[in-house]
């Protein structure tokens, strides 16, 4: 396997629920750190949203490997920013056979 060209960083982040006072919750999103990422764009669509569609663009995002249960390990449910632009990540897998490298498949969404 050729290593990916680890050109763009990244910001990752994990949702954080915190108590509203009345039952509920409210989430903010907190950095955990910054990776170096290769970007693989795949195919788009259009996805309903709560009140509008959203375009959504699938990405295969490779990262360097970090060791399971490491804050710097990506997994489903946390998100890549860059900027302005949000990737929620909807699954991590090693990308070969080493584990030196993550893949993580994420989705960006912009309103069309």
């Amino acid at each position: 396997m050729r290593p990916p060209h680890l050109n763009r960083a990244l910001v990752l982040e994990s949702v954080v629920r915190n108590l509203d006072g009345g039952g509920g919750y409210v989430e903010t999103w907190t950095a955990l750190g910054t990776l170096w990422a290769a970007f693989n764009p795949g195919s788009g669509s259009d996805v309903p949203g709560e009140e509008q569609i959203l375009g959504a663009v699938r990405y295969r995002i490779s990262v360097r490997a970090a060791p399971s249960g490491s804050a710097s390990r990506p997994k489903a449910g946390q998100r890549f920013r860059e900027g302005d632009r949000v990737f929620p990540i909807l699954a991590v897998a090693e990308a070969d056979p080493a584990g030196r490298f993550l893949t993580c498949f994420a989705r960006e969404e912009v309103a069309t």
